[in-house]
């Protein structure tokens, strides 16, 4: 049994990470600000409240709960807002990170996951995108992970610091047992707004850009399950334990789904309407964005259980009805 620091651990990927971690045997430390996660995702070990840029704070958790790693999970993840305002993303993600480096280098705690992104790519030259692809964001978001990944890279000179950093493509589906899901305030993501749509929460559901050059004219994305990132993250602390250094993995399944193409699975689980309104493009947005994630099905032998679209989707249905039935 180790016990390992979950900072975001009452988010939607983080509260996942830490029901995988405490069924096989571990203690989750969430460390959480609660300004967007939710106290009552917390439900597989202790809650301790604080802010990732809060340095005492950092300091005195450490000390009490002596974690073997930690899972970073704290970040902002709302493209257009980090658009609207980039400082308030750079002070959190970039911010933030070097808060907890420092703090965890004072505590000797060397291993760490990060929560990183596919926007660190941009508009990729090619699709699948492989770990080589070059580091080319165009929004804020981006830059910001981006930023991260390299301040892992100077901790890990500095300070022997092992690290992985996971590539998320785009996190879909909820907890196959009904404890935790996708509860954003307000909701951006694609699925949890047409769910939206299928429960009467809302009228429409906008499709931003027809005519980008995909084989329907919607933008495509590589959605993954969330339990899958969870489990990716056990295989990634494993990892870096065993082997120190650095890596950066990207997490998705290879195959793209269109919005259109969510639309209509969503249809097809929920058997209701989903009206479509056409809306332009938004900022920030890139054509298509599917992983090539080789790498981590061949290193960390990862194998994503519930990531075709169909499942996903019926996982976030019945998590939602949940939530707002």
């Amino acid at each position: 049994m180790a016990t390992v620091l979950v900072t975001g651990g009452a988010g939607y990927v983080g509260s996942h990470a830490c029901k995988a971690l405490a069924k096989a045997g571990h203690v989750p430390v969430t460390y959480d600000n609660l300004c967007r996660g939710h106290r009552e995702l917390v439900k597989w070990g202790p809650l301790e409240i604080g802010d990732i840029s809060d340095r005492a704070r950092l300091d005195a958790v450490l000390a009490a709960h002596k974690p073997e790693a930690v899972m970073h999970f704290a970040s902002l993840i709302e493209v257009n807002e980090s658009v609207a305002n980039p400082d308030l993303y750079e002070r959190n993600i970039v911010g933030g990170t070097q808060c907890l480096l420092e703090a965890m280098a004072v505590a000797r705690v060397k291993i760490i996951v990060v929560s990183s992104s596919c926007a660190v790519y941009g508009t990729p030259l090619k699709v699948p995108i492989t770990e080589d692809e070059s580091w080319k964001p165009i929004n804020p978001y981006g830059v910001s992970k981006m930023k991260m990944e390299r301040l892992l890279q100077a901790a890990e000179k500095d300070h022997g610091l092992a690290w992985v950093a996971l590539r998320y493509f785009n996190a879909a589906g909820a907890d196959a047992d009904g404890e935790s899901g996708e509860w954003h305030t307000p909701e951006s993501h694609l699925i949890p707004r047409v769910l939206d749509v299928a429960m009467g929460r809302a009228k429409a559901i906008t499709i931003n850009g027809t005519d980008y050059p995909t084989p329907d004219g919607t933008c495509v994305r590589d959605y993954i399950h969330v339990a899958d990132l969870a489990d990716a993250h056990l295989r990634a602390w494993r990892y870096a334990a065993d082997n120190g250094g650095g890596m950066a993995f990207n997490l998705g399944t290879s195959t793209g789904s269109s919005v259109r193409e969510v639309i209509d699975v969503v249809r097809a689980t929920t058997k209701r309407d989903i009206a479509v309104d056409i809306g332009p493009r938004r900022e920030g947005d890139t054509p298509a964005l599917v992983a090539d994630s080789s790498r981590a099905r061949k290193v960390l032998g990862w194998q994503p259980q519930r990531s075709d679209l169909a499942t996903e989707i019926a996982d976030a249905w019945a998590w939602h009805q949940h939530l707002y039935g």
